[in-house]
């Protein structure tokens, strides 16, 4: 699709997805390993520049509710988790956006606002997110039949340090982090990583792992939270989308995960721009190749 086709797309959605969305709290009682939020703790500040909106100092976290139209709704849910280093979320051009271009070929979508790692905020913040991961399939799995949508049919995706957060439950979903009563599965069905970070091991993104782990975390943590480390033949299928000329996070992230994925024999795929640099979200302008569309083929091959 050329770039001005999916301008107009865009543009079409934008007018017709203009009424409010449900927005859900992750936790109904307590937040788990929650300190009490300082007072001069600005919840949620939103920072708007060049059209986008990014949103800092998340310590209750929430999911927002893109539901498919009716007509066309194939019964498939995404989980969307914008990136920003762990530090902000990038939650228009990696969030709200992309969601409504879910919803344009029928796949609901859940727009995460995580926490972001804080002493502040949390008394061990390096389990902080996946906690939140955990909890939000938790959620939107149990509740799959109000959302109508698919139980076997939830994945996850996540935009650069959304993506390393998305791969943690990837790599994690069986490490429980959270209250399951009743042992519901915490397994996505499938994954979409978009230029994400994912080793702290090689090719490291320092600013997120520090956000995460702090300055000098044990090698221990490292390896767990180094996604392509931990595959298994379980781990869920998973589609790529990065540029070689990533100056922010090396494409070496996606090959590795990539890599470690074939080597198990789990389903996956890769798209590489040779340019377009980090953090394009829906369009990369160097390129009139649509990744999205790549992705929505993917998941039809993969009956997503």
């Amino acid at each position: 699709m050329a770039k001005s086709s999916i301008l107009i797309m865009l543009l079409f959605m934008a007018v017709n997805y203009s009424n409010a969305q449900e927005v859900v709290p992750l936790y109904s009682g307590e937040i788990p390993g929650a300190k009490t939020t300082p007072v001069d703790y600005v919840e949620n500040t939103e920072v708007r520049a060049n059209g986008t909106l990014s949103v800092t100092k998340v310590s209750v976290p929430t999911f927002t509710v893109f539901e498919a139209p009716k007509n066309i709704a194939t019964g498939t849910a995404v989980i969307i988790c914008p990136g920003g280093g762990y530090g902000a979320l990038a939650f228009s051009h990696e969030g709200t956006d992309v969601a409504k271009r879910f919803n344009a070929i029928g796949v609901t979508a859940f727009v995460l606002k995580y926490r972001l790692p804080s002493d502040q905020i949390m008394v061990d913040k390096t389990y902080g997110p996946l906690q939140d991961a955990q909890q939000a399939i938790y959620l939107i799995r149990k509740n799959a039949k109000k959302y109508r949508i698919k139980a076997n049919k939830i994945g996850i995706m996540g935009f650069s340090a959304g993506g390393h957060f998305a791969s943690t439950l990837v790599a994690h979903y069986n490490d429980l982090k959270i209250a399951d009563p009743e042992k519901i599965d915490l397994r996505p069905n499938f994954a979409a990583l978009i230029y994400p970070v994912i080793s702290f091991e090689e090719s490291v993104h320092t600013g997120t792992m520090k956000n995460l782990l702090g300055p000098s975390p044990a090698d221990s943590l490292k390896h767990y939270f180094s996604a392509n480390k931990n595959v298994t033949r379980k781990t869920p299928p998973t589609f790529f989308v990065h540029a070689k000329d990533d100056k922010t996070v090396p494409f070496e992230n996606s090959i590795l995960m990539n890599e470690a994925l074939k080597q198990n024999k789990v389903d996956t795929d890769i798209y590489l721009y040779e340019k377009g640099g980090h953090g394009f979200g829906l369009i990369n302008r160097t390129s009139d190749v649509d990744w999205f569309n790549l992705l929505a083929d993917w998941m039809k091959r993969e009956k997503f």
